[in-house]
């Protein structure tokens, strides 16, 4: 495998707030439809994460086969709280993006990269005359928010998550998160589901703790 870092993104990166809470068992059908009120696009691909060697504090990982990303993280930034519907943990990331060659499947370093099948129903939300609306900004760096609905598949296991990625002016990052919940919160989860605190986390931090059925070692 080898990445080719542009210029133009080996700078800063991209700076976002993030959401997510990661559930066990089959997505069901009226969470989908729950989310289907909203514009969703639709994507199916296989990332894979770095798991060893533990890097604290970043999270790598091969996006669909094309690209090599690598996120910082940055802190917790508070705990979002929607009503009684939701409460989970917002966090601080910074990404690096580059593209990459075909890796070699015959090596054995790939044993330390564990890929999940992911199939992604994204909505893209932007702040709007101070409002949140259902639709994706016209302009690169305007305050917005993608909500994604996604299946996991990973070690013969599935599950589901639902996660908010805030971008854009970095005081807007807060504000475009806890709007964007609000309004996908305004109706509850199907099934009297409340995300919590104990649910809420990132992929990287959830792989890390997932057992593998195989070696039942955490």
């Amino acid at each position: 495998m080898t990445a080719e870092p542009p210029v133009s993104q080996v700078g800063g990166g991209d700076h976002s707030m993030e959401v997510r809470w990661i559930f066990p068992g089959r997505l069901q059908t009226a969470v989908t439809g729950w989310f289907g009120r909203f514009p969703i696009e639709t994507e199916s691909r296989e990332d894979s994460y770095l798991l060893d060697p533990t890097l604290p504090g970043l999270s790598v990982k091969i996006r669909g086969g094309m690209a090599l990303e690598i996120k910082m993280y940055h802190g917790n930034r508070g705990i979002l709280a929607v009503a009684d519907r939701a409460v989970g943990r917002m966090e601080s990331w910074q990404k690096w993006s580059f593209p990459i060659g075909a890796p070699d499947r015959s090596s054995s370093r790939l044993a330390s990269w564990q890929p999940v099948g992911k199939r992604r129903s994204i909505s893209r939300f932007s702040l709007a005359g101070g409002q949140i609306v259902a639709r994706p900004s016209v302009l690169d760096h305007e305050p917005q928010c993608n909500v994604e609905l996604t299946e996991v598949s990973t070690i013969g296991q599935d599950w589901w998550t639902l996660g908010f990625e805030a971008s854009g002016p970095a005081d807007l990052l807060r504000t475009t998160l806890e709007a964007t919940a609000r309004l996908v919160f305004n109706q509850p989860l199907p099934g009297g589901a409340n995300p919590v605190l104990d649910e809420s986390k990132s992929y990287q931090r959830w792989l890390s703790q997932c057992p593998d059925p195989n070696s039942q070692v955490s």
